[in-house]
């Protein structure tokens, strides 16, 4: 089984890669920005870092990359998206303009908007989750008050509910874990969330759809 996590240039993959290496129980990860190498892959991983449009358009410019990603999960492939990985599945963005994004999670990107004015934007830091998907196989072991690291300052507003599988309360509800089909994603970053996170892509590399 091959796990291919996904270089399009906009962020650090050392530790992703690590985190993955550890769960993978001797399957092989492969950091790639070739788009056989993903076709050929089991499963996928779309991380993301920086700002929708960037990462939106430095996908669409490596080579073939998106096409290989969308053929990949039109097979039924498994497809974990993180942090701006995981807004690159919605439908638009909104961050500085307004982009197209992957639409495999219809919604929206929007900014963060705490109702409360002591809270800062960016959201920054631990939060505990608040699981409503609990039956999906990659949250298997993770419950409301498990603890995530998150840096972001816009989330995904899914069209459909169900799609939401956790959120945290930071001034109002910011989304934390989408899912839809062999789809499922997270806002923060599994590989800094210490137990939760290494339990999700553990979950997300048994995960057989």
């Amino acid at each position: 089984m091959t796990t291919a996590l996904i270089d399009i240039g906009v962020g650090n993959l050392h530790s992703a890669e690590k985190a993955f290496v550890r769960m993978a129980e001797g399957a092989t990860v492969v950091v790639t920005a070739d788009p056989e190498v993903v076709r050929r892959a089991d499963r996928i991983v779309l991380p993301g870092d920086g700002a929708f449009p960037h990462c939106r358009r430095a996908l669409a410019a490596a080579g073939g990359l998106e096409e290989a990603v969308l053929e990949a999960v039109r097979a039924g492939k498994p497809l974990l998206g993180i942090c701006v990985g995981m807004q690159l599945l919605a439908t638009v963005g909104h961050e500085f303009e307004t982009v197209q994004g992957l639409g495999l999670i219809p919604g929206e990107v929007a900014r963060i908007a705490p109702t409360d004015p002591a809270l800062k934007v960016p959201h920054m830091g631990w939060n505990d989750l608040i699981v409503t998907g609990g039956g999906h196989p990659v949250l298997e072991g993770v419950a409301t008050g498990d603890h995530a690291y998150f840096v972001h300052s816009w989330q995904m507003r899914v069209a459909d509910p169900a799609h939401r599988l956790a959120h945290v309360d930071y001034g109002g509800e910011v989304t934390a874990i989408v899912g839809r089909d062999t789809v499922v994603a997270t806002q923060f970053h599994p590989e800094k969330s210490q137990a939760t996170g290494l339990r999700i892509i553990g979950n997300f590399l048994r995960w057989r759809p």
